[in-house]
């Protein structure tokens, strides 16, 4: 997502060819036609490493790219392949999977050690620049720290939307995630249902993934089918963003999730397990909001904001003035110009 806004944003500045390591090219919708982005295809061997290695060293010296771009775990592989340099090497590290979401592998953290020694790392929190520097053994001075952006006045005008349809009465409490295990949206559920025991609320989730027929059945076993709305892949974040009065995460793991920008950007009031930086990118006065992450201590806080809808406007009103002065696109595309044409 973020590297198709970067593309977009620059334009014709810098070419570019895509290298997807699992064949999913979904992004390139949101890329204009008109920039020419070339798609490699399928690229993986998957026989071995070693065969991957190889192979992807082959695609870098026909290719001759000026800069080499990796983003996370995933492409340690082409990381690997650049171990003698066919390009400058930048690597852009988001963030873990559900296997690294409380202590990371030992055996990735010393591959990063030591295969990202001569390369720039780029991380969009500073629990990962942390990290980097205490675990990975980094030297500060290759890591570099550029937050995520958003266009803020996307989101400054909403109206009633799809999040109306949700059967019931009450506040709207809403999410937006992919549903995939690490965004425990079943943590969600729960604290949903300690919350509307004395509450009359609604809960909105929108996206898709692995995990929903699963969580659709655990609404029903909860008892609370009739007042949670799945509302499946929605396109556009600004519309499913329309008609939610709070914005709820309870993932396990993140670093500076988009959602949660998009959410504030919204003028919404924020209730978040407290990963990544996410009590950084909330407004002050949003911050005793971002919890433990358990079902208990989230049910809590969303009681508080269910229950004082002045608060939640006035939290919601600073968290938008907060993206507009932080954490602007075009200061995240500028960044990464920069370092792009180091």
């Amino acid at each position: 997502m973020r590297f198709s806004q970067l593309v977009t944003a620059l334009g014709g500045k810098y070419r570019h060819i895509v290298a997807a390591m699992d064949g999913n090219y979904d992004c390139r919708s949101r890329i204009p036609d008109d920039l020419g982005v070339i798609y490699l295809g399928s690229v993986r061997p998957g026989r071995s490493t070693l065969a991957n290695v190889l192979c992807f060293r082959g695609h870098l010296r026909h290719l001759r790219p000026d800069l080499l771009v990796t983003y996370n775990w995933g492409a340690i592989e082409w990381v690997m392949a650049n171990a003698l340099p066919v390009a400058r090497h930048i690597h852009v590290e988001d963030g873990f999977g559900p296997e690294e979401r409380t202590v990371r592998l030992r055996r990735r953290s010393l591959a990063r050690r030591f295969l990202l020694q001569s390369s720039i790392l780029v991380v969009p929190s500073q629990r990962l620049r942390r990290i980097a520097v205490e675990e990975w053994c980094l030297r500060p001075q290759r890591i570099q720290y550029i937050p995520n952006g958003i266009v803020p006045e996307r989101f400054g005008t909403l109206i009633d939307g799809p999040a109306d349809a949700c059967c019931g009465a009450g506040p709207i409490i809403g999410t937006v995630a992919a549903l995939r295990a690490e965004k425990n949206i079943e943590r969600l559920l729960r604290a949903f249902r300690l919350v509307a025991d004395s509450h009359p609320c609604r809960l909105v989730i929108v996206g898709d993934g692995p995990e929903r027929s699963r969580l659709e059945a655990l609404s029903i076993e909860l008892g609370l089918a009739h007042r949670i709305r799945f509302t499946g892949h929605l396109e556009a974040p600004e519309s499913a963003l329309r008609g939610f009065d709070l914005f709820a995460l309870s993932s396990d793991t993140e670093q500076m999730p988009l959602s949660v920008l998009e959410a504030m950007a919204a003028g919404l009031a924020i209730v978040a397990t407290n990963v990544g930086d996410v009590a950084e990118m909330v407004a002050p006065s949003n911050s005793p909001f971002v919890t433990a992450p358990n079902e208990i201590e989230l049910a809590e806080a969303l009681k508080v904001l269910l229950l004082d809808a002045s608060k939640r406007t006035r939290i919601g009103q600073e968290n938008r003035a907060r993206t507009r002065e932080r954490f602007r696109q075009d200061t995240m595309v500028d960044a990464y110009a920069r370092l792009f044409d180091a």
